[in-house]
């Protein structure tokens, strides 16, 4: 599976750290900024690596910054986009079992990184249920039809 990864300044040493584990885990990740803990702004990585999921090469998006809300907000934006800010490994498993959200949101400043580990290990190994869930997601889907150009 191929991996979108953003973070601003405040969630770039936790992508670096994430990015080890997608490679430990055997996953391939695409790194779409920042390099630096120098200050800059979340909207520019998280358009970025959501483009990447959205257009299809990247399968899912990970993204960090200080909250995870900047990156959240930004990445929902784009039509297709499901990102889903997570603060424990409940909430992931539930936005992918449930929401089939395609872009995790980390808040880099919030959690540890044993918790962070936990989280993106659950988020990848949890699969779409589909059913009623699958009708929810065709009405975000047809809402954003409506409201959002592609």
């Amino acid at each position: 599976m191929k991996i979108a990864l953003g973070a601003d300044h405040r969630g770039y040493e936790a992508k670096s750290r994430v990015k080890a584990l997608l490679e430990e885990m055997g996953q391939q990740a695409q790194d779409f900024g920042t390099d630096s803990s120098r200050s800059m702004d979340y909207p520019d990585p998280a358009y970025a690596a959501s483009r990447a999921v959205q257009n299809g090469d990247c399968d899912m998006g990970i993204l960090f910054c200080g909250t995870g809300i900047g990156m959240s907000i930004t990445a929902n934006k784009l039509h297709g986009i499901r990102a889903a800010l997570c603060h424990d490994e409940l909430t992931a498993e539930m936005a992918r079992r449930h929401n089939n959200a395609n872009v995790l949101c980390l808040p880099a400043d919030l959690i540890g990184d044993a918790l962070m580990r936990r989280i993106v290990e659950v988020w990848l190994n949890t699969q779409f249920e589909g059913g009623r869930h699958e009708r929810r997601i065709d009405k975000i889907r047809e809402i954003e039809d409506k409201q959002c150009k592609p």
